[in-house]
């Protein structure tokens, strides 16, 4: 194993529903939902949907309309970095000591997200993790959202991987799962500290599921043995 691509919110960082909260925040904005029916319906498609690009969502919400769309994916990203400078940002238990023990062992990391770059870097800026992996990588110009491929090839070719075989993808969410798939990961891993459970993970086709991200390290030991 040479790369580990870790997602971000409710994987590698405590999410404790601020991505709803802030989904919330976008609806009141842009009236994507007419009345509490719409608005439970989407909240039910925000976490089926978690981990893919934050405007393929909102496309879908708005029916279409980019306009709203755009407005409501602005707005969430203001909601979301603002949650994110008032200090409701963490890192999930044991995340930092697997990445230094991944550098130390020569290892490198990307960190992915659906997020957007300037969202990106408000979380990483709050947990002084800006150069905690070799890569981190969001959606954009040339990268497709989970649950393509996009993310983890562009980090292996980033990191200069050999092989998609010495790559290991992790992330709390199904769209996680099958963009590792997708890449033809080593191993695509859940974890249980997000969006959904281990039985979704499993459909999704999750060749492992963890507790957290703190067990990655025993994994990477038992792949290679």
């Amino acid at each position: 194993m040479s790369l580990v691509v870790f997602d971000m919110a409710g994987t590698t960082v405590e999410d404790g529903g601020l991505v709803r909260r802030s989904f919330l925040a976008a609806d009141e904005h842009a009236g994507l939902s007419a009345n509490d029916g719409d608005r439970a319906a989407m909240l039910d498609y925000v976490t089926e949907t978690m981990g893919q690009s934050k405007i393929v969502v909102f496309r879908h919400l708005a029916r279409g309309d980019e306009e709203r769309a755009q407005a409501a994916n602005d707005e969430f990203e203001r909601c979301y970095a603002r949650l994110v400078a008032d200090g409701e940002c963490s890192p999930v238990p044991g995340a930092e000591d697997v990445f230094a023990a991944l550098r130390e062992s020569g290892m490198k990391t990307a960190l992915t997200t659906g997020f957007s770059p300037d969202t990106q870097a408000a979380i990483l800026d709050a947990l002084g993790w800006q150069r905690i992996a070799d890569v981190t990588l969001c959606p954009g110009e040339g990268i497709r959202g989970r649950p393509f491929p996009d993310m983890p090839l562009t980090a292996l070719l980033r990191t200069e991987t050999d092989s998609v075989q010495q790559m290991v993808v992790v992330g709390d969410s199904a769209s996680d799962v099958i963009s590792g798939r997708r890449a033809g990961a080593r191993a695509s891993v859940g974890v249980r500290t997000g969006a959904h459970d281990e039985t979704v993970l499993r459909t999704a086709g999750a060749t492992h599921v963890l507790a957290s991200v703190a067990e990655i390290p025993a994994l990477l030991a038992e792949l290679r043995s």
